[in-house]
């Protein structure tokens, strides 16, 4: 079957529309601006500069749409050695931003480059060890360069684009004068969009750090070096006027309709493919985390059958799964892989993990509420998740099983500061959650069961979806007990019993206890006080 056949087969539910390529990689590449460091409209604003430039140069129909996709993608690799890049640099994201402005040819820039990173936060015997260790081995950093490229290369092969695209990333990091990566390899023997890549992307990262001045002054010296003098040429020739037009906050708008035709569509398994790549990239960043966002689709999809969702939701919800921690790669490893207690600093990084996942995709139509449904997997019917606190019934079945998935999966694997938990510690932390209200009960025993846990048959859906400890505190509240002497009942505090009180009563449609207990009667619960 071809790709685009699977999108006249999706069963009835949610109907599978074509997604342009230009929007899944461009929201791929928001997450990698984050990754390296860059402001949200740095892999954007280059893919536009490369385009125009290409224009300019007279490039082909073919290498234009080449130079497009390589400006988007050309830094989807850069969490393929985060891992590595946190140990020897200490964060593995600021290290990336301040070495693309520096003249890697240079070797005193790059010496100055190391001075101040390698080691960074450790003691001045240990920093001066790491250096002269790098220093020693210069193939480790030509590695890591050519691991990213070939990553980005993988990824271009999975959406399927052309064979021109996979070609010329391989020379993300190579120079016109052959001193870059693959050494050696220079002049026209590198493919066009690469060299128009070379140029856009270093005027968008100098206009970043210092505005249109500082772009032509780091990019003019280097003509002849890194880059090919005619395209330097034409770049800088009216600079002013092409950064004029890029206005900021329509960068993505602007992306989209750069796309030189014909504009490249996905649909069926290349929509799937997709949403693989990015699993595979936040996989990539780190070892704790290779299988964990695979893990919770294949265990989130088959609790969606289990309770029965439309094929198509089903569908829906695993490509949500799969992209729901992209936002990590804003957080640094150091943070991540951190075996202690996180600091109150650190703690609130993570949280904007959620965000930055929901936010990658905010800007494209088509994959706006499949952000908003990823970037809700640590939200809590009590409101006590995150980003956005959202409560009971404003969470979606699918995000119920998202957030049940994501939670158990997490559990089952080793992390930097704790041992990966049996299945029946899994499976008894899974249900203190449902108890506590925080989790759903049906999504909770749907993900257990698809886990290949023997689940109880729980009791019917609670009138107005009370949660079991919901009810508990009803159930005490008609026995006339003041939230004091329930809290010592239940073993939670008084303030969490009041919360648990304005959720009953707003569940119930009531403002006062009294009225409550008429509910409570009129509903049949009471029989189930102990």
């Amino acid at each position: 079957m071809a790709a685009g056949d699977r999108a006249t087969m999706t069963p009835p539910g949610r109907v599978e529309q074509p997604i342009r390529a230009a929007e899944l990689v461009g929201a791929l590449s928001l997450a990698t601006d984050l990754g390296t460091g860059q402001p949200l409209e740095h892999a954007l604003r280059t893919a536009v500069l490369a385009v125009r430039l290409g224009e300019l140069a007279g490039a082909t129909p073919a290498e234009l749409s080449d130079t497009y996709y390589v400006a988007l993608l050309h830094a989807s690799g850069c969490t393929s050695n985060s891992h590595e890049a946190a140990q020897l640099f200490g964060d593995d994201i600021a290290h990336r931003a301040a070495f693309f402005l520096i003249d890697p040819a240079d070797p005193s820039q790059v010496l100055g480059f190391y001075r101040e990173h390698v080691g960074a936060g450790r003691p001045a015997d240990v920093r001066e060890s790491m250096l002269e260790a790098v220093i020693s081995n210069p193939a480790r950093g030509a590695e890591s360069f050519a691991a990213m490229c070939e990553v980005a290369q993988r990824f271009a092969a999975w959406l399927g684009l052309a064979p021109g695209v996979e070609a010329a990333l391989e020379y993300v990091f190579a120079r016109w004068d052959g001193k870059g990566l693959p050494r050696e390899v220079g002049g026209e023997a590198l493919p066009l969009p690469a060299r128009l890549l070379h140029v856009a992307r270093d005027i968008s990262l100098f206009l970043s750090a210092g505005g249109p001045d500082a772009a032509r002054a780091a990019v003019e010296p280097r003509a002849g070096e890194a880059y090919e003098p005619r395209l330097v040429e034409l770049a800088l020739q009216d600079l002013d006027a092409v950064v004029n037009e890029l206005d900021d906050g329509r960068l993505w708008e602007i992306a989209l309709e750069c796309e030189p035709f014909p504009q490249v569509a996905l649909t069926g398994d290349r929509i799937d493919a997709g949403f693989g790549a990015i699993a595979a990239l936040i996989g990539l960043k780190s070892p704790w985390l290779r299988e964990h966002s695979v893990g919770v689709a294949d265990l989130a999809e088959a609790a969606a059958w289990r309770v029965g969702l439309p094929a198509g939701d089903v569908v829906f919800l695993r490509r949500a799964a799969l992209a729901h921690d992209l936002g990590r790669i804003s957080v640094p490893n150091a943070i991540w892989e951190k075996p202690g207690p996180l600091g109150v600093g650190e703690r609130e990084r993570v949280r904007l993990h959620a965000h930055f996942t929901e936010r990658a995709f905010a800007h494209c139509p088509a994959l706006a509420e499949l952000g908003r449904l990823a970037g809700s997997h640590h939200e809590r019917l009590d409101g006590s998740g995150y980003h956005r606190g959202t409560e009971g019934a404003a969470l979606e079945q699918a995000a119920r099983i998202l957030a049940a998935a994501d939670c158990y999966t997490a559990m089952r694997e080793a992390r930097p500061h704790r041992p990966a938990l049996e299945p029946a510690a899994a499976q008894a932390e899974l249900e203190r959650e449902v108890t506590e209200g925080r989790l759903d009960g049906p999504a909770v025993d749907a993900v257990l069961a698809a886990a290949g846990h023997r689940v109880p048959k729980r009791p019917s859906e609670l009138p107005g979806r009370l949660t079991e400890r919901e009810l508990e505190v009803l159930l005490a509240l008609v026995l006339g007990q003041s939230n004091q002497t329930i809290a010592d009942g239940l073993g939670i505090s008084v303030k969490t019993v009041g919360h648990h009180v304005e959720h009953v009563y707003e569940k119930a449609g009531v403002s006062s206890r009294a009225a409550a207990t008429v509910w409570a009667f009129e509903n049949n619960l009471v029989h189930a006080a102990p």
